[in-house]
């Protein structure tokens, strides 16, 4: 089996970014954000199950998922996110398996896992090494604003309900900090491959 790292980060770290670098060096990005929406995609058992639990009004003009709507639903309600995550980490799971399993072929010496709840689910500690995309508090807040219109307290309250990035730092085997220079950030990424290659071509040869 192909080696899979996970990659996570905190809230607008810059995730996406530092995949996109990853994948610039050849490595097969599997994005659990892209399988969340094709699990409810139009006709999906996925959507069927979302809509049964919380009505039709999470839908759209079109008949797909509102996920603003649903993120804003479940946002302050535990008891909705949890069982929203109920149905769709399951689906989830089973879909980026079956992504992973297809890529197995593929020449690049690792593949990689993205995700945003690696460490809260405890499910990092499946992947043979965790890279964590961290960046300052502050930098944080302004991208949240710039990317998703939010007020200041807005995006305050999002950025508290995450768990705390130190506790994603404290079990990564690898840290980027995407603070805004591209190029650091890009040096960062090569450094982390490196050491990757190196490591799983140590152990591939005992």
């Amino acid at each position: 089996m192909k080696r899979v790292v996970g990659l996570t980060g905190g809230i607008a770290c810059g995730k996406t970014t530092v995949a996109q670098m990853f994948d610039d060096l050849g490595i097969p990005i599997v994005d659990a954000d892209d399988l969340a929406r094709e699990v409810v995609e139009p006709g999906t058992p996925g959507l069927q199950r979302v809509v049964e639990k919380f009505g039709k009004g999470v839908l759209d003009n079109e008949g797909r998922l509102d996920r603003k709507k649903v993120g804003d639903m479940v946002f302050n309600d535990e008891e909705a996110r949890d069982a929203l995550n109920a149905i769709l980490h399951p689906l989830i799971g089973a879909a980026g398996a079956k992504r992973l399993e297809a890529l197995q072929q593929h020449p690049a010496p690792y593949l990689m896992y993205e995700a945003a709840l690696l460490v809260e689910t405890g499910s990092y500690k499946a992947f043979s090494a965790l890279v964590v995309v961290s960046a300052d508090e502050s930098l944080q807040r302004l991208r949240l604003i710039a990317r998703d219109g939010y007020t200041v307290a807005e995006a305050n309250a999002r950025i508290a309900s995450q768990l705390p990035l130190a506790r994603k730092i404290a079990v990564a085997d690898y840290v980027v900090t995407n603070n805004g220079d591209l190029e650091a950030t890009r040096q960062q990424v090569g450094e982390v491959h490196a050491k990757l290659v190196s490591r799983f071509a140590s152990k591939e040869s005992h």
